[in-house]
C-alpha cells in the first residue's frame, strides 16, 4: 500500500508475554491472533475511518455523532436495522503492510482464503507476506508531532513465555528488525516481563549503529481483563515510536521510557515494575509526553545499521556469598567458560582469602574475562576499600554501574567477535559502548558564573558573521557586538527599587541562547560555515552545562528530578541537541538543509556530531531526497554511508519515480547514477 506523509509505520513484532493472554482451566495461556483481533476491534488502536470520538474530540464533532447514532431502547425490543450499524472492515479488506521474518510467517484465520495469506521464501530463513495493518487515530500535541501510526503485527508462532528465552530469540528478533529495517519508521517489541531486561539488553548491543527507535513493552495484566496496564504500555510505545527518532532500545512501562540496557525488574506484583536505578528515564509520559534530549543517544559512528546475529553462550553469573569456597569458585570457571558476571558486596568487596583470590587470578590469567558489580541496586563499582583493590588486582574488570542483565549479554556480545582480543574485550567491559554504564567524571561549570551575558553576545557576533553578504574568513576576528545593561543606568533613571534589569536576570540569558543557537545552526548549515555549527555545537553544551551547574538561577520545578534549579528533562535547551534542531515553519533539520544546499563539510561535521538521517521534514522528506534531487553526489555518498535510505512518502508516493523519470527522458546520466546510489533503480530495471 501507499504511504502518506501523516502516517509513520511501525513493525510490532509480538513474541509472547502476558500482555495477549486468555485465562483458562491452567491459568493464562498465549492465544494465537487474540491480540491482533483484540487491537483491530479497539479504536483506540484502530480507526480506519477516522470517525472515533479519539480522532473528532471536540464538542462539536461529538454532537454530530451522538446525533447520528441510534438511540438505545429502553426496553429490550426489535433488533436495530442493520443499515444504520456502520460495520468495520473484514480482516482481508485491510491494507496491508509488506513483512519479513526469519520463519514462515502465520496469519490470522479471517485473513486465510484471500489472496494475500501466504508467504513466501526469499532464501536461507528469510520469508515475506503482507499483513493487515491497522491505524491509530492521529496523534495531538506530541512534541509537534501529529502522525498517525500505522502498522503491522508480527506475530511469533509458537508465542513464548519469557522465561524460555534463550540466545537465539534475542538473534531472532535482531534479525526480524534488520529484515524490515528500510519499510518501517519505528520497531516495538512485545515481550513477557520476567526476561525483558535480558532481552532489552541483549538487544542494545545486538543492533548495531542504530538510527531509529525500538521499543520493547509488555503488561503484568493482560489486554482480555477489565482493568490492565497493556492498553497504556503498548499505546504508549506506539505514541513515542511513531512520533519521535531516539536511536537507541529502549523499554517501556507505566508511563516511562527507559534506556533498555539500564532497567532491572523490580517487583512481580507492581504495575511499575520496573527500575532504572543508575540512569534517569528517557521519557517521562504524563500530562505531557516529557522526552529528556540530553540523554537520549546520538549515534556518531557514520555505518549503516548491522544486526549482530552471535552471542558467545560461555558466560555465567556469580554471586559472592559470605563464606564461597575456592572449590564453588572454580565449579563455575570450568575449561569451557570465557566470562564471568561477578556480583559482590557494596562497591565491588570480596573476601580476600588468599585460595579464593588464586582461583580468579588463575582464570584471569588463563584468558576468563571476569568482570565484578556491585550487588546493590543503587550504585558502582569502586577501588575505595581495600578489599575491592584487592579483588581488581586479581585482574578482574571493574564493571561500574552495570546491571547483571547489562553485565551478562554485553560480556556475550563482546565474546562474540572473533576479531577481539580478550585485552580489547577487558578495555571495552571499562568503557561505555551503548551507554550502558555511568563513567566517572569531574565536572567544570563553562561560561560565566553569573550571567552568561557574554555567550550572547559571541552569539549575535556570529549571527552577524555568517549573514554578511562578504563573511571573514575562518579564524579571522569576529564583529563585535556588546550586550550590557549595568545597574547604574537603571539607578541613574530613579530605578533603584526597580526588577533587576535583564543583565542580572540569567535565565533571560540561557533563553536568548536557546532560541538564537536554532537559528544560527540553520544558517551555518545552509552556507557550509562549519566555524559557524561547531561554535553552536560547543555553545550549546556550554549552555546546558550551566543550566546543570544551576549557574543561570532558580527556575521553577514543577517535579521530577532537577539539576541546578531545573527540571531535569528541560536541561537540554535545544530538543535532541542543536544539531537535530527543527525549523518551526518547515520542520526540517540543519542535516535538511545541508543536504538541500550542497553543504558537503556541513553535512560531515553534522554526522560526526549525532545528527539523524532518519529525520523528515513538514513534506516527509528526508536529507537523503533532498540530496539525490539536487544532484549533489557526494553528500548522497554520505548520507548512505551513515545508514540513510529512501522510504515512506519519498517512494510511495512517487518522488523518485517522477525524477528518475525525469531523468531518464531527459537521458541525464549523471542524475540516474546519483540516485542509484542513493538506491532507486532506473525504471527499466525495477
Amino acid at each position: 500500500m501507499q504511504s502518506s506523509a501523516d502516517e509513520s509505520r511501525v513493525l510490532v513484532i509480538y513474541t509472547g508475554g502476558t500482555i495477549g493472554m486468555l485465562p483458562s482451566s491452567d491459568g493464562f495461556v498465549p492465544e494465537p491472533f487474540f491480540l491482533t483481533e483484540s487491537l483491530r476491534k479497539e479504536s483506540r488502536f484502530h480507526d480506519p475511518y477516522d470517525d472515533s470520538l479519539f480522532a473528532r474530540a471536540t464538542v462539536d464533532n461529538f454532537r454530530e455523532w451522538s446525533s447520528s447514532r441510534p438511540t438505545t431502547p429502553v426496553k429490550d425490543t426489535a433488533p436495530l436495522p442493520t443499515s444504520t450499524i456502520q460495520e468495520a472492515p473484514k480482516l482481508e479488506d485491510l491494507p496491508t503492510l509488506l513483512v519479513r521474518s526469519t520463519r514462515p510467517i502465520e496469519q490470522p484465520p479471517s485473513h486465510v482464503g484471500t489472496s494475500q495469506h501466504l508467504s513466501w521464501s526469499l532464501g536461507s530463513n528469510c520469508y515475506e507476506a503482507y499483513l493487515p495493518s491497522l491505524i491509530t487515530p492521529k496523534m495531538s500535541n506530541q512534541g509537534g508531532n501529529n502522525k498517525k501510526v500505522r502498522y503491522a503485527v508480527l506475530e511469533w508462532q509458537p508465542l513464548l513465555d519469557s522465561s524460555n528465552m534463550e540466545f537465539n530469540d534475542w538473534i531472532r528478533i535482531a534479525t526480524e528488525i534488520e529484515l524490515n529495517y528500510r519499510n518501517f519508521d519505528a520497531f516495538v517489541v512485545l515481550h513477557g516481563t520476567d526476561t525483558m531486561g535480558y532481552t532489552s539488553s541483549a538487544l542494545s548491543f545486538l543492533l548495531e549503529d542504530l538510527g531509529k527507535t525500538v521499543i520493547i513493552t509488555g503488561a503484568q495484566i493482560p489486554i482480555s481483563q477489565l482493568r490492565n496496564d497493556a492498553v497504556d504500555n503498548l499505546l504508549g510505545a506506539l505514541t513515542i515510536a511513531g512520533q519521535y527518532i531516539i536511536p537507541e532500545c529502549c523499554l517501556y512501562f507505566d508511563h516511562t521510557l527507559y534506556r533498555g540496557n539500564r532497567v532491572t525488574k523490580s517487583s512481580s506484583y507492581d504495575l511499575d515494575a520496573f527500575s532504572s536505578p543508575n540512569f534517569p528515564p528517557l521519557v517521562n509520559v504524563g500530562i505531557d509526553i516529557v522526552v529528556n534530549w540530553n540523554h537520549v543517544m546520538r549515534p556518531k559512528s557514520q555505518r549503516k545499521f548491522n544486526a549482530h546475529k552471535e552471542l558467545c553462550p560461555n558466560v555465567v553469573p556469580l554471586r559472592i556469598f559470605p563464606g564461597i569456597t575456592a572449590a564453588t569458585v572454580k565449579a563455575f570457571l570450568a575449561p569451557h567458560i570465557q566470562g564471568v558476571v561477578l556480583e559482590s558486596f557494596g562497591a565491588g568487596n570480596a573476601p580476600q582469602r588468599k585460595d579464593l583470590m588464586d582461583t580468579l587470578r588463575e582464570a584471569c590469567d588463563r584468558g576468563v574475562v571476569i568482570v565484578t558489580i556491585s550487588q546493590c541496586a543503587r550504585g558502582t563499582v569502586s577501588d575505595s576499600y581495600e578489599t575491592g583493590r584487592a579483588l581488581l588486582n586479581t585482574g578482574v574488570i571493574a564493571g561500574g554501574d552495570m546491571t547483571p542483565q547489562c553485565a551478562l549479554t554485553k560480556l556475550a556480545y563482546l565474546l562474540s567477535k572473533p576479531d577481539l582480543s580478550v585485552a580489547q574485550i577487558r578495555n571495552l567491559i571499562r568503557i561505555p559502548i551503548r551507554g550502558e554504564l555511568t563513567l566517572p567524571t569531574s565536572f567544570t561549570p563553562a561560561g560565566s558564573p553569573s550571567t552568561g551575558l557574554e555567550s550572547v553576545s559571541e552569539l549575535l557576533s556570529q549571527v552577524l558573521r555568517i549573514s554578511s553578504s562578504n563573511p571573514p574568513p575562518p579564524g579571522s576576528s569576529l564583529p563585535s557586538i556588546n550586550v550590557s545593561s549595568s545597574t547604574e543606568t537603571v539607578e541613574a533613571k530613579g530605578g533603584k527599587d526597580v526588577v533587576a534589569p535583564w543583565s542580572q536576570t540569567a535565565s533571560d540569558a540561557a533563553s536568548t541562547e536557546s532560541t538564537l543557537l536554532p537559528f544560527l545552526m540553520h544558517l551555518a548549515a545552509s552556507r557550509d560555515d562549519v566555524e559557524g555549527i561547531k561554535y553552536c555545537i560547543e555553545a550549546d553544551d556550554q549552555l546546558f552545562n550551566r543550566i546543570a551547574a544551576g549557574v543561570t538561577g532558580p527556575v521553577p520545578n514543577v517535579g521530577g528530578p532537577s539539576i541546578g534549579g531545573v527540571p531535569a528533562s528541560e536541561a537540554r535547551t535545544v530538543p535532541g541537541g542543536v544539531v537535530n534542531c527543527r525549523d518551526g515553519a518547515t520542520r526540517m533539520s540543519p542535516l535538511h538543509v545541508a543536504a538541500l544546499n550542497g553543504s558537503f563539510k556541513a553535512v560531515e561535521v553534522l554526522l560526526e556530531n549525532g545528527a539523524l538521517v532518519h529525520q523528515r521534514d513538514l513534506l516527509d522528506h528526508t536529507p537523503l531526497y533532498y540530496a539525490a534531487r539536487q544532484g549533489h553526489a557526494s553528500i548522497v555518498q554520505a548520507l548512505t554511508k551513515a545508514g540513510a535510505h529512501l522510504g515512506g512518502s519519498d517512494v510511495a508516493l512517487g518522488f523518485t519515480e517522477l525524477a528518475t523519470s525525469r531523468a531518464t527522458t531527459a537521458r541525464d546520466e549523471t542524475a540516474l547514477k546519483i540516485w542509484k546510489s542513493a538506491g532507486v533503480e532506473p525504471l527499466d530495471k525495477q
